[in-house]
């Protein structure tokens, strides 16, 4: 409401952008926020969309610096933890720790205490203590049977902490709890959970190139015989006279015997024995 009607029209249709790329192209939804930071960058919003555009292209001393310039602009501590997840991106859990301890969290809501906690287990593993970071996962929210929009990744996080420190019985549980919770598809729960019991998935694309590495898709001989042979036409010998027929086949059913006395040789007509032998050999 602060811009001039044509440039507030411009900013929002490159915020809807940075909105609509994010997730499937956030190359792109990041320089849709630059465009809106170059032409209004005293916006709160702007600021908060230019933070998660640079977080998503993991650009995360750019985020930080655009998550705090909102905070100032608003005064809303709603954006603690993922500038907390910053600070582990640039290599500083400790930092990240410190602030799951400041008193912003106290003024988060539920949602944003469930990510601090996520964020401060990352952090504890980051820093190798994978106990710790269990430890921290645990919590009303994780115990709870009621399905919330962080249960899924609440859960998978445990699962995940308890898989890296060799609790797999466990995992297994917490994978299958993660996965009854995600009715988004928002986590992995499972294809983590088929990895643990042996599944392999295998794609169908790959089994059809098997199948016409087989030639399986070429058992039909194409019209024209192009296989090599000339089909035979069963109505082909129909109008001709059997007897012709005999004698033709009589005339070229020959077999040629040589002469001892002779360097020349002179095919003679086949005996009734010799083609019983040669039937018998056939």
């Amino acid at each position: 409401m602060s811009l001039p009607k044509g440039l507030a029209e411009e900013v929002s249709k490159n915020l809807v952008m940075v909105a609509r790329l994010i997730d499937e192209d956030p190359e792109q939804a990041y320089a849709y926020s630059r465009i809106a930071l170059r032409l209004a960058s005293r916006v709160a919003a702007v600021r908060e969309a230019a933070g998660f555009a640079a977080y998503a292209t993991q650009k995360y001393s750019e985020a930080l610096a655009e998550f705090r310039a909102a905070k100032r602009m608003t005064g809303s501590v709603e954006l603690w933890p993922v500038m907390a997840d910053c600070e582990r991106g640039l290599g500083r859990p400790e930092r990240a720790l410190a602030m799951a301890g400041e008193p912003e969290v106290q003024k988060l809501d539920k949602a944003g205490q469930v990510e601090m906690r996520l964020v401060a287990a990352g952090a504890r593993r980051d820093q190798g203590q994978l106990e710790a970071a269990i430890v921290t996962l645990q919590s009303p929210e994780l115990a709870s049977n009621a399905v919330q929009p962080w249960t899924a990744r609440l859960r998978y996080a445990y699962a995940d902490a308890l898989l890296a420190a060799g609790r797999e019985d466990e995992a297994r549980e917490w994978f299958g709890k993660a996965l009854e919770a995600d009715k988004d598809g928002a986590t992995d729960a499972s294809d983590r959970l088929a990895e643990l019991d042996g599944v392999e998935f295998v794609d169908a694309a790959d089994l059809s190139d098997d199948e016409d590495r087989d030639g399986t898709e070429n058992l039909v001989d194409d019209e024209d015989g192009e296989d090599g042979e000339d089909e035979y036409d069963e109505h082909e010998d129909d109008d001709q006279d059997p007897a012709e027929v005999a004698a033709a086949e009589r005339a070229t059913d020959v077999t040629e015997y040589y002469d001892e006395d002779d360097e020349e040789y002179e095919p003679l007509e086949q005996s009734a024995s010799d083609t019983d032998v040669r039937g018998d050999k056939a």
